[in-house]
């Protein structure tokens, strides 16, 4: 057998083997396995959220889906270990199921999509994207999208960083696909995590600036407000004190003037 046709081969049964699984696991919260190949055997390791269910009363659970694992899919000495998943609002497998299980009771297609993106963007993610196509409304099959956030499409960061899964349930109107897409920021590299801390220490620094020069600003409207009433206190105070003045000048000179009077008439008469 050629390297390709056998991976094709292997590819083919780990789809079978995620399946198989997700169905036989759902009650137990699936979230994705992993399949490796060693000298000694398969090694398969099994993520969840609750793993007591898998593992069941002393071991008895794992142990028959080891032996159902190497009947159905030929598997040689296979080893299945089982991981909690810490964080299953970022697992893609897990929250694609729960979309599956609420379109299955009932709820509305948009409301479980709605639900599933404020969950998954209150855990932290950095974007998701939510695509349900089938008969959703009508006889006429089509698909709705919704998203939130940041979904990198192409290059090398979209494949470290986004997750994702598709799932389908049938329903009374037929088949409904569901597709779900989640980045992470953790997975960001470094590099990026850099430019952000930069570019928000230059942005407070910015505010910090903009913020000193409207208290000078306000201390020096201040200043001129207190600058400006004591120019116009003084600016009163001089008028008062020129019309004093002016008033006593008028007063000295009309006396001058009545005196002289006086004083001619009293001539006159001495002539007379």
């Amino acid at each position: 057998m050629s390297a390709i046709k056998n991976v094709m081969k292997n590819n083919f049964r780990n789809m079978e083997l995620n399946e198989y699984l997700r169905s036989s696991l759902s009650e137990a919260g699936y979230g994705g396995a992993e399949v490796q190949k060693t000298p000694i055997g398969t090694k398969i390791t099994l993520f969840v959220i609750r793993p007591g269910l898998v593992i069941g009363r002393k071991g008895s659970g794992i142990r028959d889906l080891t032996s159902r694992l190497e009947q159905q899919f030929n598997l040689e000495n296979a080893q299945v270990s089982v991981t909690e998943v810490t964080k299953p609002e970022l697992n893609p497998h897990i929250m694609a199921n729960r979309i599956a299980q609420l379109i299955e009771r009932g709820t509305a297609f948009r409301r479980a999509s709605l639900w599933t993106i404020n969950t998954i963007m209150g855990a932290g993610a950095m974007g998701v994207e939510i695509t349900i196509s089938g008969k959703l409304r009508g006889e006429r099959a089509h698909f709705e999208k919704h998203s939130a956030g940041i979904i990198p499409k192409s290059g090398k960061i979209a494949d470290e960083v986004v997750r994702n899964s598709t799932n389908s349930i049938l329903t009374k109107m037929g088949l409904v696909g569901i597709k779900l897409k989640i980045s992470l920021r953790e997975e960001i590299h470094h590099d990026f995590d850099l430019m952000l801390e930069k570019e928000t220490k230059n942005e407070n620094e910015i505010e910090n600036k903009d913020i000193q020069p409207e208290s000078d600003i306000k201390t020096e409207s201040v200043q001129s407000d207190s600058d400006i009433k004591t120019e116009s206190v003084q600016s009163d105070s001089d008028i008062k004190t020129e019309s004093v003045q002016s008033d006593s000048d008028i007063k000295t000179e009309s006396k001058d003037i009545i005196n002289s009077e006086v004083k001619e008439i009293a001539v006159n008469k001495s002539e007379t």
